[in-house]
Formats: C-alpha cells, structure tokens, sequence
C-alpha cells in the first residue's frame, strides 16, 4: 500500500501513541502521523513504524468477541475474499460502546492496534460498526503474509447524515440480491441512509396496476428496512407525489388524475390524487415504520396550471397552489408515521415568499448538479427560512456511457464543502438513471468519494482517493484500476459538449445523420479510443480483483463502448470515402469500383459485429444487478443498431449488381442509404 507521511493532525500526540502501545519493540520517535489509506481518511491516525499485528490472528480473536455483528461480518467478509484465514491463535480483540475512553461525538469511535491486541471503542452502536469498517481497510499483505500496522484511530462524521438515493424508477431496478449489495456496500465506507427514489415500482397492494411485474413488493421493503437497519443504515423511501407519475397516468383507470392527458403531474384539481399518494405512502410506511425520513418527491412540476387545474392556478397562482400540496402531504407524513417530510428545493426554491406556510419540520433537499464556483447562495436561501436542508450533488452517471468522473468529484466536493461549513444536516448523494440503460455499477467511485467527502472535516483529496480507491474498493495494489479509471475519466472529458450533449446520446445516434457530419472533425477521435484502449488492454489481462469484480467488468464494458464510440464515427466518414472512390471510378477501373464498394460493406458489418458483440456484455451487466423488467429494451437498441448497418451493407451488395454490374453507374452514398441532406 502507498503510504505518505501527511500534516500532523490535532488532538493526538507522539508521546500518547507511544505510550498507548507500550508493548511494541519501537521507538517513541519512530511513531509518525501517516496517511494509512483508509476511506473516508480518520480525522487523526499514527502509526508505529515497523510494528504490526498478524490479520489472521485478528480476524481469529474477532470471530470470538461478542460484537457487533455487522462489523463482525464486515471485516470477515472483506479479509475472506482477500485470502485472510482465521485459522491463527486469536489475538485477543475488545469491542466496547460508550466506555468511559470512548469518543464523545456520536457515530465516533477509537481504534487501536497492538501487536498483542486490538481495541475498538465507540461512541455508540454505529461508532462501534464504523471502527471495524476502518479495521477492515487495515489489513495490507507484506512478504506474502497479511499483516494490520500498529496504530491508533480517532474519528467521527462530519454530517450526521450520508444518504445515497438511487433512482429505481426509469430503468435498472435492482434485484433483493443487489439492493442488499448496495447496502452493505454504502455501510463500509460509513454511510448511514439508503434512499430508493420511487415513481410507480411500489406493487400497492391497493393500486396494483402501475408498477411492472417484477416491482418491489410490500414484503421486499420490510426485508429491506430490517436488512439495513443491521447494516447500521436508515432505508427512507422516496415517493414522488405531484410530478414524474406518467407511469401511473398512463394506466386508463388512472387517467382522470392527469393534469394533462396521460401526463406526468398529479392534478391538483382533482381530489382523487391526493386520495391514491396517501394509499402509496400509507402502505409503505406500513412496511418501513417510522423511518427518521420520508421523501415527497414533488420536483419539475413545470405542467402545473397548464391543464386540468388551469382555472385553480390562475386564480390562486402556481407557487400557492403547489405549497398547499406540500403543507398537505408533509402534514400527512408527519401524522402517520413522526418522520420528518423531505422534499426537492426546486419548485420551492422559486418562491421564497411561501416558506412562512410550511412546517418547518420539513428538510430541504437541496440539489445542484451544475460544476458551478459556489452553491452558497442555494444552500443560504434555505437556511434563511429556517429550514434544515441536505446538500444532493450528483454522480453525474446519467445519459453518460461512464459517470463523468471530473464534473461529479468537483460538484460533490464543493457542494459538500460549503453545506459542512453551513452545518446542514448531511449529504444526499443522487445517481439518476434517465436515460434507462446506465448501471448502478458504474457508479461506485463517485458515490465513495461523496461518501469520504460528507465524513472528513476537510475535502479530500482527489489524487490520494484516485491511489486508495483501487485498494479499498477492489482489494487489489494494481495501479492499474487507478489508471483505468483515470482513462475513462479522459474519454468522459472528450465526449463531453459534443452535439447531443451526453456520451449515451452520441453513442446512439445515427453517425451519418448529416447534422453530425463535422464530429469526426470536431472530436479527437482517436485520443479517445486509445484512451479506452488502455483500460481495455489492462482489464484484458489483469485477474478479476477479489473485491466487486463486477464493477471492473462494467468498467471494461464502459471502455468498450467508448471505443465502439470513436470507431463509429470513423466509419461513418471511412464507409462513405470509400464508396465515393468506388463511384469516381465508375466505369475507369473496375478493381477500385469493388475494392471500394465491399470495403464500405465490410466497414457496416464491422459495426454490425461491434454492437452485437456488446449486447452479451450489457445483459450480463445487467443481470449481476437488475430485474428482468427493462432488459428487453436496453438489448434491443443494440439489435436496432446492428439491423441498421446490416441493412446499410446490403444496399451496398445490392448497388453492386443492380447498378454497377448491369448499368455501370452508382447513385450517391446518401441516395443509396437514404440520408437527408443536410441542412
């Protein structure tokens, strides 16, 4: 493990270190303040040069010590998966909470390892599962032998909240399997609150209809919220209640609620919608009783006044209309259940004039995905009007091939930065899937960064994270995931401002649509696929790390479809300068009329294979993690693409005989293929 001597940190002298660990054959001045590759970084750490304790001798003395079954768990499931054997003598292990040493601020906690001994304190339940997770990260192999550095840890949150909210909604929905996954996952890198955002996946046992046939039942949100809670995870569910619903008005019984047909916004003219959110929120609160949270949803409610309740908003005006929906459903939340109502800042953060009518229970979710040189203007709005609010960057993984890795960490370390110096309540890190196909997996390094960023007091740094992440997350000293990573945060950067905008939407459009002609010329083309190329030749041939190996297959698939990105729009310009050589040679020299016809050919089943070749690699992405609802869909775009180049060779095959062989002439490359000139 890289190690890096860093600033010394306040609260923990030498000499206490060196006295605390008096049974260690070193020096008082061999022990030094070092960065030891923990995420999220302890507020104060040391360590003793040269001593350590043997992990399989821990990890013996921690399956004897009546704990924390979680932290238990936790670290034997990581060490197991690394190799660590607990087949050694066990060192003798202490796992305490609120004892008299132990850290005053809650979720804190002390750890402290010997080379006969290891102590864990914490301030309290959580505290205690957090030093183990700490514990878990410890362990580094040295001569072939897994050993733990003698070292003592002090730390504590932040926030108190760090809260990761998954958009299951518009596309991937996880499977019970992965959900608990994610949990699990959050949990190790001390995250506290797990946030499924929901439009219509519920399977209301009173409104049955609207969520697919694979939804999340009742049952499997009361496995859930237990499965968390032992995680040390609050699991707060979100349900949209005003916008974002066209899943359920698209259903005909359901229709009458739309503010405009089959549309996306709950009308407020019709009683009837409040009525259908109070049976969802009722009947999900019945399978998660009294969560510290429940989000409403109600962002973008930009169709409100625009149909069914135009004659009530232009009466009353848009911001009164939609407070009365927000004091309604906050109120009704309050009263079933004592969670405090959580709420998108957008459609309230226009009309400030309306915070006096809300209940100031009510949390603000404050979201802003823009790389943008400051949010202290958003998060001051709402704390001028007396509101608790969390900070929501973003992943920034939506409509993107790969999270744009450069934008996310500089949007969630700023925000997260600036809501810490405001005190706010915590973190609500967002990861959206818009677009429908992009994978929760894909996802992992910018949600751990949120995750250290909302813990430490300080940022963290991102060329420190980039080194630790490999080793942490994948259990693995290859430099090699760090530079992977680094290359598709490169093809991120290259894709980003091009004409649709987002890496996903490039990716499908038609490369030969006349409008994006000049992308071979305005994109480096070839930097980018080289760039994926390097991840690929690595991921190639390195063995699967023994942490989420999954999540390196889906970066692989990621550089993939990077490459198959560049490669695209090289054929694109290749198929048609090939074929108008061909042309230009119509009826002069019949070797390069064929020549350049069967290689424009060739160059459409060349992309053909590309994106049928990829369809194994996404369903395979997709079945680690999802449910089978939306998968049809995902897969068939690329049997789309694959039918459009296989159609565009067979044009070419066709011309060659019914127009070249028998007239000696050709059309146009676009007459042929059927392109619209441009405009």
């Amino acid at each position: 493990m890289i190690r890096s001597i860093v600033r010394i940190l306040t609260g923990l002298t030498v000499a206490a270190l060196a006295s605390s660990i008096s049974t260690c054959p070193a020096a008082a001045d061999a022990v030094t303040q070092r960065h030891l590759g923990v995420v999220p970084a302890p507020a104060e750490s040391a360590i003793v040069d040269g001593c350590t304790a043997d992990a399989a001798a821990v990890l013996a003395g921690i399956i004897r010590t009546p704990s924390d079954p979680a932290g238990i768990a936790l670290v034997r499931e990581r060490w197991t998966a690394l190799g660590i054997r607990g087949g050694a003598a066990p060192l003798p292990v202490s796992a305490t909470v609120a004892s008299s040493d132990a850290p005053r601020a809650p979720q804190g906690y002390t750890l402290e390892i010997r080379p006969g001994s290891v102590r864990l304190h914490g301030a309290d339940a959580d505290g205690l599962f957090y030093a183990f997770a700490s514990l878990a990260q410890l362990a580094t192999r040295d001569a072939g032998t897994w050993r733990i550095p003698c070292a003592r840890l002090v730390d504590q949150p932040a926030l108190r909240w760090r809260i990761l909210s998954d958009d299951v909604s518009r596309g991937p929905l996880p499977t019970m399997r992965y959900f608990e996954e994610r949990i699990r996952t959050i949990a190790a890198f001390k995250m506290n609150g797990y946030s499924p955002y929901v439009e219509s996946v519920f399977v209301d046992p009173k409104h049955p209809l609207p969520a697919p046939l694979d939804g999340i039942t009742p049952d499997e949100l009361r496995a859930l919220d237990a499965y968390a809670r032992h995680w040390h995870v609050a699991f707060l569910p979100e349900q949209q209640t005003f916008a974002h619903m066209h899943e359920t008005l698209k259903v005909e019984r359901y229709a009458p609620l739309a503010e405009l047909p089959h549309g996306y916004l709950l009308s407020p003219a019709n009683p009837d919608g409040d009525a259908y959110v109070r049976d969802l929120i009722s009947d999900e609160l019945a399978a998660v009783p009294h969560p510290p949270f429940f989000h409403i949803g109600s962002d973008e409610p930009s169709d409100l006044g625009r149909g069914a309740s135009k004659a009530l908003v232009a009466a009353d005006g848009d911001g009164p209309v939609f407070a009365r929906h927000v004091v309604s459903t906050a109120n009704f939340v309050i009263a079933k259940s004592g969670a405090r109502p959580m709420i998108w800042d957008d459609a309230l953060a226009a009309h400030p004039e309306l915070f006096a009518q809300l209940p100031k229970s009510l949390v603000f979710v404050n979201w802003h995905y823009g790389t943008e040189a400051t949010y202290v203007p958003y998060i001051a709005r709402i704390a001028r009007g007396g509101f608790d609010q969390f900070v929501a960057p973003g992943a920034l993984n939506w409509n993107e091939i790969y999270p744009d890795l450069d934008a996310a960490l500089a949007n969630i370390q700023r925000f997260t930065r600036e809501g810490k110096a405001a005190h706010v309540l915590g973190l609500f890190q967002t990861v959206w899937h818009d677009d429908g196909e992009t994978l929760f997996e894909a996802t992992w390094y910018p949600v751990v960064f949120a995750a250290a960023s909302a813990w430490q007091s300080g940022d963290v740094s991102q060329a420190a994270f980039a080194l630790d992440f490999s080793r942490v997350f994948f259990g693995t000293d290859d430099p090699g995931y760090a530079a992977d990573l680094a290359a598709l945060a490169r093809c991120g950067s290259l894709v980003r401002g091009n004409p649709r905008e987002y890496g996903d939407y490039l990716f499908w459009a038609d490369p030969l649509e006349p409008s994006l002609a000049a992308v071979p010329e305005t994109m480096d083309l070839h930097a980018l696929r080289t760039s994926a190329e390097t991840a690929l030749a690595h991921l190639r041939l390195a063995s699967p790390p023994p942490l989420h190996a999954n999540a390196a297959a889906v970066m692989a698939l990621a550089a993939r479809r990077y490459d198959a990105l560049g490669r695209e729009y090289q054929i694109a310009r290749e198929a048609r300068g090939y074929y108008d050589d061909a042309r230009a040679n119509a009826g002069k020299k019949d070797a390069y009329v064929y020549r350049g016809l069967n290689v424009a050919k060739y160059l459409f089943w060349e992309q053909r294979d590309a994106m049928l070749g990829l369809a194994p690699l996404v369903r395979d992405a997709w079945e680690y993690e999802d449910r089978a609802s939306h998968e049809a869909s995902v897969l068939e775009r690329y049997h789309v693409a694959a039918a459009l180049a296989i159609d565009r060779a067979q044009r070419i095959q066709d011309a060659t005989y019914r127009d070249y062989v028998a007239k000696k002439t050709l059309p146009t490359f676009d007459d042929l293929l059927g392109i619209g000139a441009a405009p």
